[in-house]
């Protein structure tokens, strides 16, 4: 090969190269870029204050680091139609965060033998047998760590615009379809095995599980600002939730459990300390879920985890979402770097 053909063979790669790093830039989200790149304030209060400047509405931050007072933030709208200040002790949608309350419940009722995490699926709803593939063999623990290869109810197309009222109707959805693999072959997270793990725990108990919950968890943390329903409490309590693209105030639409982020807080500190569980109960837990989570649902977007370097909770919450989740990493690296302020300070 010539020197002129290996040089112009040189020149065509750059141009391709350099045509492939301006196509890549171009669909670049640089609203994160932004976030990410910008210089790590002095405080707390400053990070908060910048994520209403990547235009989130409102935003909420709980910080608990043990032998400090914890610490509260708040920025942006509680309700941005009556410009009603974000306020840090309102009520939010937690989604997914409630997860960890039946787990830990589910291990508390396995811990008293009430039920099995062994058992099959069957076993306990025998009706399902035919209507969820491979439900003979899909066990309980499978269900909590999402490794039963049931589809995700909340996957069905159209369901956030307009979800089924009750659990039965929201089950429907996920029953005659094919497995999405041979159950602890794999890992898939699906709302589908909490939903199932809800009604089991009823059938279990003979009342309802949120009852449970409530005794056997909330009360002994007194934790007097979660709640299982909007129906249960003053929804001027409750802060509103925005998607983007859809004007009208989230709020209104039932989605589970609200609480405050001091009370996700404490709770998530009292799981890590392990001051939640009675004799047996933590082994139980440490094999079947995790000590910290996050949420999604329209409008409300949270954060709860645990850094055990700093001996710190951290609990964000957002009351805007997206379709494509651009703000669900806008709010990660800003939680992030809320951290990072609190490492910072901590040293």
């Amino acid at each position: 090969m010539s020197d002129l053909t290996k040089k112009r063979k040189k020149n065509i790669f750059r141009v391709v190269l350099f045509t492939a790093t301006i196509i890549s830039l171009w669909f670049v989200p640089w609203t994160l870029v932004k976030a990410w790149i910008m210089p790590l304030p002095d405080t707390v209060q400053e990070q908060v204050n910048q994520a209403i400047d990547h235009n989130l509405d409102g935003m909420i931050v709980y910080i608990d680091q043990a032998g400090k007072p914890p610490q509260f933030y708040a920025a942006g709208w509680h309700n941005r139609d009556s410009k009603i200040p974000a306020r840090p002790d309102a009520l939010f949608k937690i989604a997914s965060i409630s997860k960890l309350y039946v787990a830990l419940a589910i291990a508390k009722l396995a811990g008293d033998n009430s039920l099995s995490l062994d058992k099959s699926l069957t076993h306990y709803f025998p009706e399902l047998k035919g209507r969820i593939e491979n439900a003979d063999s899909i066990t309980l623990r499978m269900l909590v760590q999402h490794r039963s290869g049931i589809p995700n109810y909340t996957d069905s197309e159209g369901y956030w615009a307009n979800p089924p009222e009750g659990a039965q109707a929201s089950l429907e959805l996920a029953l005659d379809q094919p497995a999405l693999f041979e159950p602890g072959e794999d890992y898939e997270y699906s709302n589908t095995n909490y939903l199932l793990l809800g009604m089991l725990m009823d059938t279990v108990l003979g009342y309802d599980h949120k009852a449970y919950i409530r005794a056997q968890i909330l009360a002994p943390l007194q934790l007097q600002n979660t709640h299982f329903a909007l129906s249960e409490i003053d929804t001027a309590t409750v802060m509103s939730g925005y998607h983007k693209g859809y004007k009208p105030d989230l709020k209104p639409q039932e989605f589970g459990m609200l609480a405050t982020a001091e009370d996700v807080g404490i709770f998530v500190r009292a799981l890590n300390e392990g001051r939640v569980f009675k004799d047996g109960e933590q082994e139980i837990y440490s094999q079947i879920y995790n000590y910290e989570h996050a949420g999604w649902v329209p409008g409300y977007q949270s954060f709860a985890t645990y850094h055990k370097d700093i001996d710190t909770v951290v609990v964000v919450f957002n009351n805007t979402t997206d379709d494509d989740l651009l703000l669900w990493n806008l709010t990660e690296i800003i939680r992030n770097r809320i951290v990072k302020i609190v490492k910072k300070t901590s040293t």
